[in-house]
């Protein structure tokens, strides 16, 4: 059996993140992604079917990361999909998966709308994702303004495949030198140093502009409930349709929270939700008076607020779900369809408008003898 990596910077185990993070789903049973797993998957092979999705292969990865303290590039996991300038659709080969997880990835995403409607496009109708979401306030980015709907939609109108200057700008200002542990225990200094210095965010958003080059950095920065509130932003705009159907806030002296979403075709429902997590999540923050005993006894008046917040089960069929599939797979042919299918030839419709509208739904195959 593999081993655990725990991550150095994170109060809980690995072990422990695994099992907040996937209560409740058989992997056994399931085919699952994995995004951004380098060497601390959640989800290891012998769990279930598990497709490992990166930026870059395996052999990039290990070059990228050579000499960084916090990866050890031995054990970086083979990357079974390349996600870059490519779909995700393209990247699994069509594929339509049970869920996806994702540990500290969806800070990092250029153009976070894209990416959630990307990973919308593998799920099967009952597919969720599970996040590890990083807490600003407990962490380098606690001096940072949330980021607001506006932020989000400069990236995803400018089509975004690298973070924009705007990100690059209030990262690189707003970045200090601030530990986990300091901020629990009020040791940040007064004026904390900073990462960059003025020209220096400057420096890097003109590379952006003029070359166009990836810096790895937190596009987005969330507290639990400014992530809910987007979320729900996004939804009554219509531009997500992922409903939130599990939450776990922040615990002591730890700076993550952990979100499972899932898509559904009833916007009230959606964005009910999200309000239903915007009211669960702590709101005392570090710099309030006492807010350390005022955060513990807000976390326990809560309590039962969090967990599972639908009345969806993780696999089970719902009149909540979607019904129409988010594009056309990967290799999608209309001949094949309808030679896989024969009462929709039979019916003369358009194998496409078919997929789409009902197949997807329905769980048909896209070509003959396809399992």
């Amino acid at each position: 059996m593999s081993e655990y990596y725990d991550d150095p910077a994170a109060k809980s185990t690995q072990q422990q993140r695994r099992e907040k993070l996937l209560a409740g789903a058989n992997l056994k049973n399931l085919v699952g992604v994995e995004i951004g797993a380098l060497c601390r998957p959640i989800v290891r092979r012998e769990d279930g079917e598990v497709i490992y999705v990166d930026h870059a292969d395996t052999q990039s990865l290990k070059q990228k990361y050579e000499g960084d303290p916090h990866v050890d590039v031995g054990k970086i996991v083979r990357v079974d999909a390349v996600w870059g300038q490519n779909t995700l659709q393209d990247a699994v080969r069509g594929r339509y998966v049970d869920y996806v997880v994702a540990s500290h990835v969806i800070e990092h995403v250029p153009d976070l709308i894209t990416w959630l409607n990307e990973i919308a496009s593998i799920l099967k109708p009952t597919g969720e994702v599970r996040l590890i979401v990083p807490d600003k306030r407990f962490l380098f980015d606690c001096l940072r303004r949330e980021s607001s709907l506006a932020d989000i939609l400069l990236s995803y109108v400018n089509k975004a495949r690298v973070p924009q200057p705007h990100s690059m700008l209030d990262f690189a200002l707003g970045a200090v030198k601030a530990e986990r542990m300091q901020i629990w225990r009020d040791t940040v200094p007064a004026i904390p140093e900073r990462h960059y210095t003025v020209e220096g965010a400057i420096s890097l958003a003109r590379d952006i502009l003029a070359n166009g080059n990836y810096h790895d950095i937190h596009c987005w920065v969330f507290t639990p409930r400014s992530f809910a509130n987007l979320f729900a932003e996004m939804a009554r705009a219509g531009l997500v349709d992922f409903a939130c159907e599990r939450f776990e806030d922040t615990e002591e002296e730890d700076f993550e929270f952990y979100v499972t979403l899932r898509r559904s075709r009833d916007r009230d429902y959606i964005v009910q939700s999200w309000e239903r997590m915007a009211d669960a999540a702590v709101t005392i923050a570090p710099g309030e008076p006492s807010w350390q005993a005022r955060r513990q006894a807000e976390l326990d008046i809560k309590k039962e607020k969090r967990g599972h917040l639908s009345q969806r089960q993780p696999g089970e069929k719902s009149t909540l779900d979607p019904l129409v599939a988010i594009g056309l797979p990967y290799g999608f042919d209309s001949e094949e369809y309808l030679r896989a299918n024969a009462d929709v030839a039979a019916a003369g419709v358009n194998a496409a408008d078919h997929y789409l509208l009902f197949g997807w739904h329905e769980g048909r195959p896209i070509r003959p003898n396809q399992s």
